[in-house]
């Protein structure tokens, strides 16, 4: 039997990797030159950028991928622990190196809040029972219905996932010092709401942070694709690049029976996956009489964060600079509101810089740096992503960083690019030019997000960032391994009958 998989992003690709593991025969479309999805790699004279993806953390469930397949991490590339794990700047304009591993964080934590750690180890061992039952059993399931989490061992534990509780409530029970709020409130920041809004549940990312740890695979997360995309062909998944879905075909039975791309080649398949943007993927590649959600639907929904981002080639080194640093001079809540609930530019943003040069040389030319930097900005503000708005931010990053560096840094940059909504939508279709999906709110959790099956189309399926379990490099790889299993349970001979094409 012949499965279409539509996008190469990490979810795509390992939907590719789990179906031809048990037989199918799986061809790959993607548009780009490269595999990768928002995991691309853009080079430029001797720099080499990841474009988006950048930290590595959840390292278990990248083995847990690579296991499925009798394989291992090691097999394919290397992983070292960044320690410091990063490093933020306060509002005071202090450098804090944040500590790799539990009992030097809670030391860390001890020397600013007396008493503190005592607390933070019933914090962590909540977010522990969290992430083995969020990220090994809740996120692996369908969700095609609510009926899949009603039984009373689920309803028993919800209790304990504290899903009606908010971030920031959990949070406060156990820490007043602003520091450590704010160093525990930031992996939630790019899920889509205000900490005081995202369920407690989400610290299971502050035991991915600090005792599953950050790490960096050597030559950037492009290995990590590439390593993917060796295992797809080994396993014989066909791939064709720079390969622009136009339209997927439906008869009159709901069947979609091929998909046509923009270079008049045609797949026929007995499965579609949808691997692409999931609004991108309704509305261009299907007439509308077979799209599962309407043009007010999408209006409705929630996004997280889009993104502008500088990718940045410095003919020197920046003494002082981690791997990892988070600017978080201004304050977080303002910044927050202009995000999710006011959506304007922020005058005086936080944002990110990642500088992997600082671990690994191969990234930059000898005694040069490499630099990302991402602004996190509403999604609602794609329609005045102006070369004016660009250069502003790139201005004010960039002189911040040299303030808190004491260096010059603008007149050093031999290489550089930006990309923002504009770009994201280009690229990607991404609705709204989002980077980060749907917002994780309580309304968009599990079997509220848009189902991973169509609803009018009896052989289309979807998985990536806009549907279960949600965004980012872990949940894509499940989201894959999830969607793969609907598939081979519909094309089951032993559910559908002998025929290839029973439905």
């Amino acid at each position: 039997m012949q499965v279409v998989v539509i996008g190469g992003g990490f979810s795509g690709l390992a939907a590719a990797c789990h179906l031809a593991r048990n037989g199918l025969k799986v061809t790959l479309l993607e548009r780009q030159v490269e595999c990768g999805g928002r995991a691309r790699v853009w080079n430029s004279d001797g720099f080499s950028f990841d474009m988006g993806p950048s930290w590595y953390w959840m390292p278990d469930i990248f083995e847990d991928f690579f296991g499925s397949f009798g394989k291992k991490v090691c097999d394919y590339y290397t992983l070292k622990r960044l320690d410091p794990s990063y490093q933020i700047i306060t509002k005071s304009g202090d450098r804090i190196d944040i500590p790799a591993n539990l009992e030097p964080f809670l030391c860390w934590a001890e020397s600013r809040q007396e008493g503190v750690s005592y607390g933070l180890r019933r914090f962590f061992d909540e977010g522990k029972f969290k992430y083995i039952r969020g990220m090994y059993e809740y996120t692996r399931r369908p969700c095609n219905s609510l009926f899949e989490f009603l039984d009373a061992t689920l309803i028993k534990e919800s209790l304990r996932l504290q899903m009606f509780r908010s971030m920031r409530s959990h949070v406060n029970s156990f820490v007043s010092d602003p520091i450590l709020r704010e160093v525990l409130e930031f992996p939630v920041l790019f899920l889509g709401a205000p900490a005081c809004r995202t369920p407690a549940m989400y610290s299971l990312m502050n035991y991915a942070d600090v005792v599953l740890g950050t790490w960096y695979p050597v030559g950037g997360m492009g290995v990590v694709v590439k390593s993917i995309v060796s295992l797809a062909l080994d396993l014989g998944v066909k791939i064709e690049n720079s390969c622009e879905v136009k339209k997927i075909t439906v008869d009159k039975a709901g069947i979609a029976r091929q998909v046509r791309c923009s270079d008049d080649r045609t797949f026929c398949a007995d499965a579609i996956i949808c691997a692409a943007d999931y609004h991108h993927g309704e509305t261009t590649f299907l007439d509308s009489e077979w799209q599962s959600y309407s043009p007010q639907y999408w209006r409705s929904r929630v996004m997280a964060p889009s993104s502008v981002l500088f990718y940045l080639g410095c003919s020197k080194k920046i003494s002082g600079l981690r791997h990892h640093t988070l600017v978080f001079d201004q304050d977080l809540d303002e910044h927050s509101r202009l995000i999710y609930d006011q959506p304007e530019w922020p005058e005086k943003p936080l944002f990110y810089v990642c500088a992997p040069s600082v671990t690994d040389s191969s990234v930059a030319p000898k005694g040069s740096e490499n630099i990302f930097i991402l602004v996190p900005v509403a999604t609602a503000l794609a329609d005045s992503d102006s070369a004016e708005n660009r250069s502003y931010y790139r201005n004010y990053t960039i002189s911040r960083l040299e303030k808190y560096f004491s260096q010059s840094i603008i007149d050093s940059i031999v290489v550089e690019r930006s990309y923002a909504h504009r770009d994201f939508i280009a690229d990607y279709g991404a609705l709204s030019g989002n980077a980060y999906g749907l917002a994780n709110t309580l309304l968009q959790t599990a079997s509220l997000k848009p189902k991973i099956r169509s609803k009018r189309v009896k052989n289309l399926f979807y998985c990536g960032q806009l549907t279960v379990p949600g965004p980012g490099v872990p949940p894509s790889l499940i989201s894959g391994a999830v969607v793969s299993k609907e598939v081979i349970k519909f094309l089951s001979p032993i559910s559908y009958g002998n025929s290839a094409r029973r439905y």
